[in-house]
This record gives C-alpha cells, structure tokens and sequence, in this order.
C-alpha cells in the first residue's frame, strides 16, 4: 500500500518482534496514526474495536494475538475464545486461529510462542500472495471490458473497503484495480459511501487516491440510478464468508448492489482467497450476523470527532447476505470460477 509515495503493509512485527503495528483506521482520513499491539488483549480490542477490520486483516491479527498471548504464558484455549469472539461474521477469524493452535498444539510449552509467531508471519505472507494473484485473474476481466469499449474508463462500483486496509497487502477486490491502474488500463471507480461506518468514503477513497486511482464517491443509494444508466461495467465487491453453495456474506448493502446489478444485466463479481470460504457452512442462512451498537447509525464519523445524525434509536445490523444466484462469478487465487468451482478453496493452495 502506498501512503504519502512509500510501501507500506497493513500489518507488520515490531521493531523487537514481540508485538505488531498496525494503522488505527479510526483515525483514517484524517490522521496517519500507526499503534502498536503488544498482548492478546490489545489485539482483540483492536478487532472488536474495529482498530482493524477486513477479513483477512482480522485473521491475520488475531494470528499474532494468541502468538502474544502464548509468549505471555496465556492459556491457550482461553486466548483462543477471547479473539474468537471479537468479530463473529468474518471466517478468516476462526481459521487464523486454528492455524496457530495446529502449529502449536503438540509443542512443548516453551517452543509454541515461537512456532505461534512463525505461523502468523506466514498467514501475513501468504494473504499477500493470494491478492497478488487474484488481483492477475481479476485484471483479465478488466481488460476484456476495457475490449468492449476502448474508447473510454472501465467504470466499476465498489462497496465498503476490500482494500489493503482490509487486508495485509493489495486488498481483494481492489488488487485487479491497482495492477489496471499501474499497466495503463484506464479505470475509474464509484466508491459507496457505506454507512453507517463509512468505510468506502473514508478508507476506500483514501487508498485509491493514495495510489492514483480515479474513483469519486457516491450515496450508497446512487448505485441502482447509475447503473440504469449504464455508467457502471462491473460491480467488485470482497466477502467475509462464502459459504458452501456460494452464499456472499458481506458489509450490509451488498445485497441491494447485487440485486441493482441482476436487474440491469451489470456482472457482479466477488473477490475472495481461500481463507475466507467455508465450507463447513452450507448457506448464507448459517451465517451469524454481526448486531453493531446504534450509535455507529446515530453518530456519523467526521474530521471533528462524531456528528450527531438522529434523535432516533437505531437498529445496525452490520452484514447481508446476497444468494449465490446473483453472482456471476467469483475472483479468487485460482482463477474466475462459478459456485462449484469453489469447492476446490476447501484446501490451501499448493506453494509455490
């Protein structure tokens, strides 16, 4: 990720290698705010907090929690637990997790710190190895639609922030966005505002404009108009979880984009790794949604501390679920493939 011209990744060790610094994206547009995270209990703040947030972002620091944790001679089902119930919708969580605890488990006591940091170094790594490569497969269905109309942008809408805020590296959906970008393909993107927390207008805007990408923001309702009106090619979203029959769990509102799309004959792709698949989850049905506080939909953040919307209560539901059926097809490190074709994401990838 670029900020201000350097490269810089989401999540990274510390200088001592004892804990990890990441962005406070709270703070984001605004304030560059980098803290660093030195026990299980700071990572799990930092994920239910919301600190940090996308899936694999969330995976890949709860990964190093409970490697912290066991450095501090934590009990390692109780750590476990407590990280497991920071985000409760995002998969990447519980399988980060139980990656450690592999790693670990028939260790002696004195070894798993180190094998626990030696494995959430690896999840970083391999997160963003995947974008890299979702990112190539995606950039071949950008080029086929720039094919279609060489004389202007591709036009794609995009909602809530599949970035590498959200992620190690790259990000998902906006990995095909950012290699368009860097080969010369000319792309311009409409960023969701995505209420109630904004991530499209505060996160995804600043990192697209960070690397140079044309984008302007829009109302989370201007979708459905736009399309009609044939400005938008494609609509790429990321996921939290896929389930097993090709149910896409994600940030509230991505449902309405897919129905939008259907109507007006726009594709609709997902962008996934296998980390955030599940096929131990038949649908979208099984899918625990996230209930955020209210106040997140009654105070809007702002550049002078939250800004009172409402007198009202409010209800936050903070994911949907959008069927498989109106998927046209999902971006991931294998290659663009349809609902069955994800069941080959049920196994890691083999290394390169």
């Amino acid at each position: 990720m670029k900020l201000n011209g350097e490269w810089h990744r989401s999540i990274s060790r510390t200088a001592d290698g004892a804990g990890v610094r990441i962005l406070d994206q709270r703070k984001l547009p605004w304030q560059i705010e980098w803290v660093e995270l030195r026990s299980a209990a700071a990572a799990e703040q930092a994920i239910r907090e919301m600190w940090t947030r996308g899936a694999p972002l969330i995976g890949a620091t709860a990964a190093y929690g409970l490697a912290m944790a066991l450095a501090a001679g934590d009990e390692l089902e109780a750590a476990y637990a407590k990280l497991l119930a920071a985000r409760p919708t995002a998969v990447n969580l519980k399988w980060a997790l139980d990656q450690v605890v592999a790693a670990v488990r028939n260790l002696p006591l004195d070894r798993r710190a180190a094998a626990a940091f030696a494995r959430a170094d690896a999840i970083a790594e391999e997160d963003v190895a995947l974008n890299q490569a979702i990112g190539r497969h995606g950039l071949e269905l950008l080029r086929a639609l720039h094919a279609k109309a060489p004389d202007r942008p591709v036009n794609v809408l995009m909602h809530c922030n599949p970035g590498w805020l959200a992620t190690v590296d790259y990000g998902t959906a906006t990995a095909p966005i950012y290699l368009a970008h860097d080969e010369g393909l000319p792309v311009h993107v409409w960023v969701d505002e995505t209420r109630p927390r904004n991530q499209g207008a505060l996160l995804t805007a600043f990192e697209l404009a960070g690397h140079g990408v044309p984008h302007t923001v829009i109302t989370d309702n201007a979708g459905g108009h736009l399309m009609m009106r044939g400005q938008v090619d494609a609509v790429l979203v990321g996921t939290d979880r896929v389930t097993a029959n090709g149910d896409v769990c994600n940030k509230i509102g991505t449902y309405l984009k897919a129905l939008a799309a259907a109507d007006n004959g726009v594709p609709f792709y997902v962008a996934l790794p296998y980390t955030t698949f599940d096929p131990a989850t038949a649908t979208g049905r099984d899918v625990p949604i996230e209930e955020r506080s209210g106040d997140e939909v009654v105070f809007a953040p702002s550049e002078g501390g939250p800004a009172r919307l409402t007198l009202s209560g409010a209800a936050n539901p903070a994911f949907d679920v959008t069927p498989a059926r109106l998927v046209t097809a999902y971006i991931t490190e294998r290659g663009v493939v349809d609902s069955a074709g994800l069941a080959a994401l049920a196994s890691a990838p083999p290394r390169q």
